[in-house]
Parts: structure tokens; C-alpha cells; sequence
């Protein structure tokens, strides 16, 4: 077995590795950019290497860099993790020139599967199912539109080396094509070093479903179930979950084996996943089709360790030492339910603008598993703490959060608990999205598409919609919460005159609706009607726990000027609470307007200025693109929000814009 592994990666997944090769014995190196300095990996680690400064094409992409610090650190093997160098045929083969061992498949099948175009012609050589598509060299925009029309809109173009969500346009007329190939093109070069573009016929009502495939040196090679990862947004995962709701047996199975197919057609060994599209409306279970392999660890793995018991990483290690798998395909058993929820640094208030900066506060929920193994647990697979900094240059995945239960149902559940108990201050966050999501009908029923994003949420997200009792529950936080202010408040010495009671009675209005709450010790009613509630709450406290029968909610909670804020099941609720003989009053009120700023394009999110596509004096129509900003690798299109003319430019291609930025004004 090996003695050292240096992890060629950051943030979550350097930490995962690591905490598996300590519980193996293996001494752990981390490699680390500048930004990275004092990050948790690196202090996790027994050793550290600096790279280089924070961009990744000058630190963690850099090969040469890593090799040479697995040799100055004496590390006899290095595990890629996922992303930056795992893909690549030529780290692999440096590895094995340097006499350190890769923890991933030969060099040959990562140069097979890599490539998007030539995999395809190999699956289906293999005999795997493949979606209709052309492979061939695309000179430009022109043939691109020709090739598209002649595969027949919804086509989708792809950058031949990508992944992750990068690289990937979805077009459904010719106009789309022309606007997104170049983008296309440009991304795939920027992310991976490679500007081809293959075309494929966009499967409509698909799901998106891959197999967990385990080899060994030795010929052996396991499936290891599957994975529905169809929740995604512009592409990038959101929520994976296993098993699927609408995979058979039978279905599985097929699956199973074709991947295996596949794996075996090019020696394939390590752990990798078969990526399928899979027809949501084909209830034969054949409509399956292969997308892409990846020869690396997946960041959803986890759910596939959850249903199975194993530790992929381990398994990894093993195989690259030479070990046998120590169990075959008929061992293999899955058991209960896993979902995984990507807590990005991102804002969903604002079209899920990145986010990045200081992390003010970090405080997931308690992990762990119980001694009962039928009782749902929590995982939170993270590579961040409270005071780190989310930063421009990498990934904005904050962690990755972990359910297991008996049944999907339980594990969606504690999910939502879990979200409710996952407290982030600083950066954007998308913890109610994901509880909203968690709580929609159409998620639990397990009747999804990767179009479920933008098919339920077509103009954005406000916010998960509230029951009236969890409304009327918050308001009696609120309420409640107030009274301990109050009570506290009348007890600080040196005050004038007698110490008067706190109120007993508030009027608490949320969502423009006014609840009358009277608290007292005996009892709490609102709206005339007794709430049977244990709530513990001491000011300053920032999660109110209560308890109605066996429920129990987690109520995030900060004061406002005139109230609180309340944060539960996928929304914030804005209270403001007043003592009742003082709320008729309030009517009188101003309310301050916010000044109009829609004759200005700000910059959304902190990130480079790639293109600017109008000057002063030009006219321009509501929906025009009028400049792109790059932020986090992917690139995001402005355009007009009406129609105007270009006053003045702000800002010009190149520079590095900060969130509000004025780019241009319109008059």
C-alpha cells in the first residue's frame, strides 16, 4: 500500500480524499494557490506545496507544477480528485514517467473517453445506445447552423472536451446557434484547451441518469446502480439522488451492462460513470442513450456510497496499488435512498448570480450516523470555514449536503430539516432553493426532467410559497421573540421610574397580512385561536428551535429595525412586529422608494468585462446584448432592459468589473 498520496485538487473534494487515506494510514500532501493559503485542505494535510498565484491555469492546471511537488514531498501516488488535471491523458502518462502512481484509469482509456466526439463513435462501436448527432469537424458558425437544421431543432452544441456544465449551449432556432457557437467554442477553449464543437439532437422531456462503474487491474469491472442527476440549471447539477425514481430492475440492469461494455472496450479501471440521457416518456425502459464518460470520480458519489456502503475513494486507492476488487457484480446490493443538495455561492433572488466573499458565518448541520442503521443521517462533504473566502477564480460550490433514509420520502425530508439547519452569512446562497425544491410536489413525486428548473420556475425565484400555518408559526416566533427583547430590555439597571411588563400583545404582519399574537406563560394564541408550541429563544440566539407535537421546525432568525427576519422551509419572511396598542398608528407611516436605476447596466456579479458590444450614441431595443461578463468560467450575456440610447461607457473589454458596477448609462 502506498505511503504518501498527494491530492491534485482543492476545496471539498481534497478534504474527502484526505479523510480517507488517514483512516487508511497513508501521510496526505496538499497543493495550494494563493488564494488557497490558509484553506481547510491545506491544513488538514501533513504537508503542504504552494503551486502558484489564484488563477488555475498558472497554479492547480499546471502540471509540471504538481508533479514537481509530489516529488519534493516524497508522495508515492497522487489522486486527482475531479476537474482541473483528472481528465487529462498526458498527467497520466507523467505520472507514470515519474514513478508516482496515478489513482485513475490508464492513460489510454482517459484519452478515449475524453474526447467527446471520438467516445461516441467507441460507445457505439461497443454497442451502447447513442443520441443522433454529427461528430465531424464544424468550420463555423455558418455549418453550424446548417448541421443544426439539418438535425432538426432542440439541438444542443458541446464543447468536445468539457464537462461540468461548461461549454454547453442549448439552441432552439437558428438565431440561438449564432449567438451561442462562438460562446461555445470560446468556453471549451478557456476550460479545457480545446475549442471543438459536435452538435447532438436535443432529447425533449429527458432525464439524466448515469451508472457508477468500479474496475480493477485484474479484469474486473462492477456496476455499482445509478444516479438521477435530471435537477440541474443551464446545465450544472443541483441535486443527485440514488437510486432513480423510474429505473427498473430490469432497466438497471441493461444499463449496467452496456456501461460495463464500454468500460471493458477500452481497459478501463479506477471508478467511473457512464452518463446516460434517458427518455422520461419511454416507459419500455430502452430509451436510454450515452452521453459522455467520465474517468474520474463524480462530485455526486456520495449518494452511490450511501445506498452501496463502499468508499469510492478507497476503492480507487486499492485498484491504483494493485489490489483486486474484493467483491463481484452479485454482491453488489443497494440499500434505501441518498439525495445530494449542491449549496452553491450563488444568489437565486437574482437570476442565480455567482456570489463570492467572505464567509461572515459557516455553520452546517450535525453529520454524522446513528447507531440505529434504519434512522436517516446527515452528510456534509465541505472544503470551507467560517472566515474563509468563496473566491472568483474556482468553483462556487460552498458543500456538498447528504441525506440517507429507508425511503426517498424519508430522505427528501430530512433534507429539508437539514437546509433549515444550514446557516450561511456572507456570500449569496442557495439554501432556499433547495429546500423549495425539496418541498415541490413534482420533485417528490419523482416526476422530473432536467427541464424542471426552468419549467417551474420560468421567471425566477421568489421564494418557496408558504402555508398559512407555517405563516401563523412564524408570526408566533416573531411574537415571542419580541416579548424575551422586551423582558430583557426592562430588566437593564438604572432606569427611570418602576420596570414595566413587557407586552403581551403584538400585531405581527407578514406578507402585508396583520396576525394578532398574545403571549403570556400559561399559553400563546394568534388570531384569537391557542397555538400549542415549545419554543426556546434567548436574544441574541440565531436558530429558534419549536416544537409543535412531534414536528419540529428550525427557524434561521435576525432582527430588523422593526422586527425580524425569519427564515424556514425555502423562504425569508420579513415580521415586523409591533405592541398591539401601537400598530393602528403604523399606517401613517412613509414608506421609503427606491430610486429607479433601470437607465444604467450594472455589472450582476463581480467578474471580467469579455466583450462590450455597443458605444456612445448607439440605439438600442429592450433584450439586445449589450455586453458579456465572464465570472467563475462561464459567461454570462447583459442585455438591455429597455430601449434607449448609449449615453456614456463606464468600463471597457478587460477590466475586472465589482457586483454594481455601472458598465453604461442609457438616456
Amino acid at each position: 500500500m502506498f505511503k504518501k498520496i498527494l491530492v491534485a485538487n482543492r476545496g471539498e473534494i481534497a478534504c474527502r480524499v484526505m479523510r480517507t487515506a488517514k483512516r487508511m494510514g497513508i501521510a496526505t500532501v496538499a497543493v495550494y494557490s494563493d488564494a488557497d493559503a490558509r484553506s481547510p485542505h491545506v491544513l488538514m494535510a501533513d504537508e503542504s506545496v504552494r503551486l502558484g498565484p489564484a488563477p488555475a491555469n498558472e497554479s492547480y492546471l499546471v502540471a509540471e507544477l504538481i508533479l514537481l511537488a509530489a516529488k519534493e514531498a516524497g508522495a508515492d501516488c497522487i489522486h486527482p480528485g475531479y476537474g482541473f488535471l483528472s481528465e487529462r491523458e498526458s498527467f497520466a502518462r507523467a505520472c507514470a514517467e515519474a514513478g508516482i502512481a496515478f489513482v485513475g484509469p490508464p492513460p489510454n482509456a482517459i484519452a478515449a473517453m475524453g474526447d467527446k466526439i471520438e467516445s461516441k463513435k467507441l460507445a457505439q462501436a461497443a454497442g451502447v445506445n447513442v443520441v443522433p448527432g454529427f461528430l465531424g469537424e464544424i468550420d463555423g458558425t455558418e455549418h453550424a447552423v446548417r448541421i443544426a437544421g439539418e438535425i432538426g431543432y432542440p439541438v444542443m452544441m458541446k464543447a468536445s472536451a468539457g464537462g461540468g456544465g461548461k461549454g454547453m449551449r442549448l439552441a432552439w432556432s437558428e438565431q440561438d446557434v449564432r449567438e451561442g457557437f462562438e460562446a461555445t467554442k470560446r468556453e471549451g477553449l478557456a476550460s479545457f484547451g480545446d475549442d471543438r464543437v459536435f452538435i447532438e439532437k436535443f432529447i425533449e422531456s429527458p432525464r439524466h441518469i448515469e451508472i457508477q462503474l468500479l474496475g480493477d487491474r485484474h479484469g474486473n469491472i462492477v456496476y455499482l446502480g445509478e444516479r438521477e442527476c435530471s435537477i440541474q440549471r443551464r446545465h450544472q447539477k443541483v441535486v443527485e439522488e440514488a437510486p432513480s425514481p423510474f429505473v427498473t430492475p430490469e432497466m438497471r440492469r441493461a444499463m449496467g451492462e452496456q456501461a460495463v461494455a464500454l468500460a471493458r472496450a477500452v481497459g478501463y479501471y479506477s471508478a467511473g460513470t457512464v452518463e446516460l440521457i434517458v427518455s422520461g416518456a419511454d416507459t419500455t425502459g430502452q430509451g436510454f442513450y450515452f452521453l459522455e464518460m467520465n474517468t474520474r470520480l463524480q462530485v455526486e458519489h456520495p449518494v452511490t456510497e450511501a445506498i452501496t456502503g463502499l468508499d469510492l475513494v478507497e476503492q480507487m486507492i486499492r485498484v491504483a496499488a494493485g489490489e483486486p476488487l474484493s467483491f463481484g457484480q452479485d454482491e453488489v446490493r443497494l440499500n434505501g435512498w441518498a439525495v445530494e443538495n449542491r449549496v452553491y455561492a450563488e444568489d437565486p433572488y437574482r437570476g442565480f448570480l455567482p456570489s463570492t466573499g467572505r464567509l461572515v458565518r459557516y455553520n452546517p448541520p450535525v453529520t454524522g450516523k446513528p447507531l440505529d442503521p434504519a434512522t436517516p443521517y446527515v452528510r456534509v462533504d465541505d472544503g470551507v470555514l467560517e472566515g474563509g473566502e468563496v473566491s472568483m477564480f474556482y468553483d462556487p460550490m460552498i458543500a456538498k449536503l447528504i441525506t440517507w433514509a429507508p425511503t426517498r420520502t424519508e430522505a427528501i425530508d430530512a433534507q429539508v430539516a437539514a437546509l433549515d439547519a444550514f446557516e450561511i452569512e456572507g456570500p449569496g446562497n442557495n439554501l432556499d432553493f433547495l429546500s423549495a425544491l425539496m418541498q415541490h410536489p413534482r420533485f417528490r413525486s419523482g416526476a422530473i426532467t432536467t427541464g424542471f428548473i426552468a419549467e417551474e420556475y420560468p421567471d425566477g425565484f421568489t421564494g418557496a410559497p408558504a402555508s398559512a400555518e407555517l405563516v401563523r408559526t412564524l408570526a408566533a416566533v416573531a411574537a415571542f421573540a419580541a416579548t424575551a427583547h422586551a423582558d430583557r430590555a426592562r430588566r437593564v439597571d438604572g432606569q427611570l421610574g418602576q420596570r414595566l411588563r413587557p407586552p403581551a400583545d403584538w400585531v405581527v404582519r407578514i406578507g402585508g397580512v396583520d396576525h394578532g399574537v398574545s403571549v403570556s406563560t400559561e399559553r400563546l394564541t394568534i388570531d384569537g385561536e391557542e397555538l400549542d408550541l415549545a419554543i426556546e429563544y434567548t436574544p441574541g440566539d440565531r436558530m429558534v428551535e419549536v416544537e409543535q407535537g412531534e414536528e419540529t421546525l428550525t427557524v434561521r432568525i435576525a432582527p430588523t429595525r422593526t422586527g425580524f427576519r425569519l427564515t424556514a422551509r425555502g423562504a425569508s419572511h420579513v415580521a415586523r412586529v409591533l405592541p398591539a396598542r401601537v400598530a393602528p398608528y403604523a399606517r401613517h407611516l412613509l414608506e421609503k422608494v427606491p430610486p429607479d436605476l433601470s437607465r444604467f447596466l450594472l455589472a450582476p456579479m463581480p467578474g471580467l468585462l469579455v466583450r462590450l458590444d455597443v458605444g456612445v450614441g448607439d440605439r438600442v431595443e429592450a433584450g439586445q446584448p449589450l455586453a458579456v461578463v465572464e465570472a467563475m468560467k462561464m459567461e454570462n450575456i447583459l442585455r438591455a432592459g429597455k430601449s434607449g440610447r448609449v449615453k456614456s461607457v463606464e468600463a471597457k473589454a478587460g477590466e475586472s468589473l465589482a457586483v454594481d458596477a455601472v458598465i453604461l448609462e442609457l438616456e
